[in-house]
């Protein structure tokens, strides 16, 4: 069963004035069977933990540890991350012109995997997972993301989660965008991606909205670039009802 451990994770990002501490001193522990979710404000530094964590080289960990498993994904490449175990869905998923979604797929699978998967199967699974997620057979022969609508963007990213079984998915705002159809085929799909239980998700939203979707185990609110509190799905339901404002005013101190 794997472990996701962030220890003490410090991370800045190059500005005009020289370098901005973003993240100061993250502490964190996702389980295999865990659903975490992350909330905060805007510019609190939510984001920048996914990327951190998956290796966007804007931003430089400046100290701290992240284990997958026992070993420091830190001094991995991004690549050998994913292998590893690791998935980002983005917020705003990126296009990639000239690659279509079917080979895209079955390039990630076969890197992530360590050998191509059979024809015959893999476009099996592929169409029902498709299916599951009411992405239509022609988007199998489109460029990634090229043309798709927010909700379409959103729906590849899970399809990807669903076909690479990774150890731990991070999915940074998932909701962002998305309508109320839209949300509901998004969620059923990260929700078959936990069944199994032998998996672990960090969700990072603003909203309530998609943990009515998508239930968390723990829910921690993140301000001032690091978790000020912990608490179960109840956590939830009192920034719904009072906002960030008392764990905004406690990081400043």
């Amino acid at each position: 069963m794997s472990t996701l451990e962030i220890k003490d994770l410090h991370a800045s990002v190059e500005t005009e004035d020289g370098p901005k501490e973003i993240l100061r001193g993250v502490n964190l522990t996702v389980r295999a069977g865990e659903t975490h979710a992350i909330m905060g404000p805007n510019g609190s530094g939510k984001s920048t933990l996914a990327y951190a964590v998956a290796g966007h080289p804007k931003y430089t960990i400046t100290s701290g540890e992240v284990l997958l498993d026992g070993e420091n994904v830190l001094d991995m490449a991004v690549d050998e991350r994913a292998r590893a175990g690791l998935f980002l869905a983005m917020q705003y998923p990126v296009e990639v012109p000239g690659v279509s979604m079917a080979n895209f797929l079955r390039s990630a699978a076969t890197a992530v995997r360590g050998e191509a998967p059979k024809l015959r199967t893999w476009v099996k699974e592929v169409k029902e997972a498709m299916s599951d997620l009411d992405i239509s057979a022609e988007f199998a022969d489109r460029s990634v993301n090229e043309g798709f609508s927010g909700g379409e963007k959103k729906r590849h990213e899970v399809l990807q989660l669903g076909l690479l079984h990774p150890k731990i998915a991070i999915l940074d705002e998932t909701d962002s965008g998305l309508d109320v159809d839209a949300l509901r085929v998004v969620s059923e799909g990260v929700n078959r991606y936990r069944e199994g239980g032998e998996t672990g998700v960090l969700l990072i939203t603003h909203y309530t909205r998609i943990l009515n979707h998508i239930r968390p185990d723990h829910v921690h609110v993140f301000a001032g670039g690091r978790i000020v509190e912990s608490g179960g799905p109840e956590l939830a339901d009192e920034l719904e009802r009072s906002g960030y404002e008392r764990f905004t005013k406690a990081a400043a101190v």
